[in-house]
């Protein structure tokens, strides 16, 4: 078995993450954490001799569109259905109230 974790470290993580824990809800994320703690370990056991790590997901390199630059509507189609609209801009309701 590996690392246990205990209340001084969870603590810490807490104290660090600005979050408080007290009672049982602090017992169920010492035990939370220690199973993550235990699955990783887990990982161990695999044999990866041999095995390459993973860098990248793919070997693909920038796989994307070129970006032509094009007008598909024009400013005075786009408002012409536009709901509320002032000269050549959209009017949206506030949303900020500063």
């Amino acid at each position: 078995m590996g690392i246990k974790l205990d209340e001084t470290t969870v603590d810490k993580i807490a104290s660090l993450s600005k979050l408080e824990f007290e009672g049982a809800e602090k017992d169920a994320i010492l035990e939370d954490m220690n199973k993550m703690i235990d699955f990783i370990d887990k990982l161990s056991e695999v044999n990866t001799e041999g095995v390459a790590p993973l860098i990248h997901i793919t070997d693909e390199v920038n796989v994307l569109r070129a970006d032509d630059a094009k007008i598909d509507i024009t400013q005075k189609e786009a408002l012409k259905n536009a709901p509320q609209k002032d000269s050549t801009y959209f009017k949206i309701p506030k949303v900020l109230n500063q």
